[in-house]
């Protein structure tokens, strides 16, 4: 029985081994651990590779949504919009920031914030949108920009699952006031532990940022901002950068995967495949699909029981979560999000997985389909 993990991250390191190694090596033998040349490096490189004029390293993706906001003077009696949709992390960076997220279901189609109700959520203290590039998928920024410049508010990317994504030619992390990023281990670029950056054109957003993520100080020993450590470990930007050198060609792989999915899936009756539009280029952090409700736990247990590891982006949406029963939101208030939560399904998805790998897979969700699902279908229609 062939086995087809979730993420492979071992084929990935593996040809680079060495080379980081031995850069690992030359780090700590040099004792730089904290704020080193490294950094400085990484942040140049990923600023370039964005476009954008600036870069600051910080120790997480959720270090870097925080220090976005507060970087922004955004805070107490502040609100800012954010899709239900997400990661925790993303509501977790305003409430942690001081001001209150307010959230707005999905899109039905793209999975992203639903444009459309937007406006409807903006009041008198709200300060800012969140956008979040959901599953590498770029939102459709220009619609989100007019509706921020109508009402004076600022647009932020948490770009966590989307590097190297374009929109209409233009780079995630370039598409708005600032951006963070993740490089958890799993992310399309990964670190060897936890790790951020934040992406901004803004010199003096970039000066608040370097001090906020390093206990306040814009000069030693002067602690001017709230003495938060944020700081990037000189050894994760020392394996970040051998990395960011083949980010394109990773990125060029899970295109590969992704197309192939969909190819083979496009006759599977009761599968719904992850949308592609043709203003953006996905990086295909996760390949989502969507089936009914009565389906998707049988479905994983079988496809477990072939080999196969899949996954749940997301659970439970933001406003169903335990630690947001404060604000007071219910079952009901989110619709889409909360009938994609009980049907998705993230399929394995990684730049080193075989075409071979793949219609394993797409095999053995037609062999469900075909064999289980209608008994299913019809216990649940009882």
């Amino acid at each position: 029985m062939m086995q087809v993990p979730f993420l492979d991250l071992q084929a990935q390191h593996a040809p680079l081994l060495d080379e980081i190694t031995e850069k690992v090596r030359e780090v700590v033998a040099n004792a730089a651990f904290i704020l080193g040349d490294e950094i400085d490096a990484l942040e140049e490189e990923f600023a370039a590779w964005c476009g954008t004029q600036y870069a600051v390293g910080v120790s997480s993706g959720l270090s870097a949504l925080i220090l976005l906001l507060e970087a922004n003077r955004i805070g107490e009696g502040d609100e800012v919009i954010v899709p239900t949709n997400s990661f925790v992390a993303t509501a977790g960076a305003v409430t942690f920031a001081g001001a209150t997220p307010v959230l707005v279901d999905n899109d039905p189609e793209t999975y992203n914030i639903d444009i459309n109700a937007i406006e409807a959520a903006i009041t008198p203290r709200t300060k800012a949108i969140f956008n979040v590039h959901l599953y590498g998928s770029p939102v459709d920024m220009d619609a989100v920009q007019a509706i921020a410049d109508k009402h004076g508010l600022l647009v932020f990317e948490d770009a966590a699952q989307a590097h190297g994504a374009t929109y209409k030619d233009r780079i995630v992390g370039n598409l708005g006031d600032g951006a963070g990023f993740s490089f958890y281990p799993g992310k399309n670029l990964g670190a060897a532990g936890d790790a951020g950056i934040i992406t901004t054109n803004d010199a003096e957003i970039v000066e608040r940022l370097k001090a906020l993520r390093n206990c306040g100080q814009y000069e030693k020993g002067t602690h001017v901002e709230a003495p938060h450590n944020h700081r990037l470990d000189n050894l994760q930007a020392a394996i970040l950068r051998i990395k960011l050198r083949h980010i394109d060609a990773w990125n060029t792989e899970r295109r590969r995967v992704a197309k192939r999915y969909d190819d083979l899936l496009a006759d599977v009756d009761g599968v719904v495949a992850p949308p592609m539009w043709d203003w953006s280029d996905a990086v295909w952090h996760l390949y989502v699909i969507r089936v009914d409700e009565a389906l998707r736990e049988p479905m994983r247990a079988y496809l477990k029981e072939q080999g196969i590891a899949t996954g749940l982006h997301y659970k439970a949406p933001i406003h169903l979560q335990p630690f947001y029963d404060g604000l007071d939101y219910e079952l009901g208030d989110f619709p889409v999000a909360e009938d994609y939560a009980g049907r998705i399904i993230s399929l394995p998805m990684f730049p080193e997985l075989s075409n071979e790998q793949i219609e394993y897979v797409v095999e053995n969700i037609k062999a469900f389909m075909r064999d289980e699902a209608p008994a299913l279908m019809a216990e649940a229609t009882i």
